[in-house]
């Protein structure tokens, strides 16, 4: 490997890292930008869809990433 084939590669490498480095910034700044800071305070409950006479319906708990689904039947009241 010669000399110029050195710097070419320090080069290169040091302009990868740079982008890099400034691709990650932004995606931090767009991060950071894109966060909302209001607590979900209340659960909430969504009909999604009809099974037979009955509802389904769709609940997510407080603050939790995850869905729960049940049958809502209003003649079994």
């Amino acid at each position: 490997m010669t000399e110029d084939d050195k710097a070419a590669l320090k080069e290169f490498r040091n302009g990868v890292a740079v982008t890099l480095g400034f691709v990650g910034f932004v995606m931090l700044i767009i991060g950071a930008l894109s966060m909302n800071d209001t607590p979900i305070n209340e659960s909430s409950f969504e009909v999604v869809d009809k099974y037979k006479e009955c509802d389904i319906v769709r609940y997510a708990p407080h603050q939790v990433a995850e869905y729960k689904y049940f049958l809502y039947c209003e003649k079994n009241k």
